[in-house]
C-alpha cells in the first residue's frame, strides 16, 4: 500500500498556510481531499489576481 508523498503534503501544507496564514497543525491534520480542494481554491484565487494585474497594464 503506497500513502500520499510527504513531499506533496509538505507542499500543500506549506501553500495553504502561507496564502490564509493558517496554523501548521490546523491545516497538517486536515483530510487530504479538503487540502487538495483549498490548494485549488487559492490557486482560481490566484489566477483571477494575476489576470486582473495583466490587465492593468
Amino acid at each position: 500500500m503506497t500513502g500520499y508523498p510527504l513531499e506533496k503534503i509538505y507542499e500543500e501544507v506549506a501553500f495553504i498556510a502561507y496564502h490564509f496564514h493558517w496554523n501548521h497543525e490546523n491545516v497538517l491534520n486536515m483530510e487530504h481531499s479538503e487540502r487538495r480542494k483549498w490548494c485549488d481554491e487559492i490557486s482560481k484565487i490566484n489566477q483571477k489576481l494575476n489576470q486582473t494585474s495583466q490587465n492593468l497594464e
